[in-house]
């Protein structure tokens, strides 16, 4: 009985291991975020909504190969 309370509690599927890497990476690196000014600088017109989508899910799938073990060179 204990083995059925505890099963699913450590087990994480490399999907969402990949996504919280994925929010991760993206935070830090401003990726997939529009533009904004700031003090004496002006934004540019920016990338449009399709290509950040694009962009993000590019970096989801290389967060997901990363978490396989199929990254670079595998």
């Amino acid at each position: 009985m204990d083995a059925m309370n505890t099963a699913g509690l450590g087990a994480r599927r490399n999907e969402d291991i990949a996504l919280d890497l994925l929010k991760f990476v993206a935070g830090v690196a401003n990726v997939g975020r529009t533009g904004t000014s700031s003090t004496g600088f002006i934004a540019t017109g920016g990338a449009k909504p399709d290509d950040h989508v694009a962009e993000l899910l590019e970096l989801y799938g290389r967060c997901l190969k990363a978490v396989e073990g199929k990254g670079a060179g595998k």
